[in-house]
């Protein structure tokens, strides 16, 4: 399989367009990377509402063990207390935790969703043409063989003066039919040939 041409410019061209792709989805990772940083800092809410909860079911239970020592009433004043602690701040403390865990979900997916979407999009788009473009330069090694022959240079310098774009011919020669009708095909091979990818084979 072959990943580029091997002539320069088409090379130039298709290097050019695999690294903006590239660093496209560098990008699109980067912003994946901050768009999950940036919802798990509200994280710290959640952690805040945790440390508030268990610092009021520390205080019931700081004072639980102080009144426990009473005479008559202290270990009932000590289990009520014991259990206002953990149903306000232990639940309050609870509250916390799920919503450090929920923001942690939600940031995850954030991230995923912001990079992983586009990046579909731009494979989707991307990757058919690629992928076509390596099948068409294997195709076209497979071709253009017997470039010695000079029938078959005929044959190919008709193709590309039937086939390409005047632009492209003038850059080898300035006269692409009179080339063709004098027998002049040098030029015109070398034409077909970067346009397929390939190196100037032209002896």
């Amino acid at each position: 399989m072959n990943f580029y041409p091997d002539a320069p410019k088409p090379f130039r061209r298709v290097i050019t367009r695999d690294l903006v792709v590239l660093a496209l989805l560098v990008l699109l990772v980067w912003m994946g990377v901050k768009s999950y940083q940036a919802v798990d800092r509200l994280s710290a809410l959640g952690e805040g509402v945790e440390q508030a909860g268990t610092s009021v079911n520390d205080g019931f239970d700081a004072a639980a063990s102080t009144v426990g020592g009473l005479p008559v009433v202290g270990d009932r004043l000590s289990d009520a207390l014991t259990s206002a602690g953990q149903t306000t701040g232990g639940n309050v403390a609870d509250i916390g935790r799920q919503g450090q865990q929920d923001v942690e979900t939600l940031a995850r997916e954030v991230g995923v969703a912001v990079f992983a979407f586009p990046t579909l999009i731009v494979l989707l788009v991307y990757l058919p043409g690629r992928i076509r473009l390596m099948r068409d330069l294997a195709a076209s090694k497979r071709v253009f063989i017997g470039l010695d022959d000079p029938d078959r240079r005929r044959l190919i310098a008709m193709w590309a003066a039937m086939n390409l774009p005047l632009d492209q011919l003038l850059d080898h020669t300035a006269d692409p039919f009179g080339d063709l009708l004098a027998g002049r095909h040098d030029a015109l091979v070398c034409a077909a040939l970067e346009d397929c990818g390939l190196l100037d084979l032209v002896a």
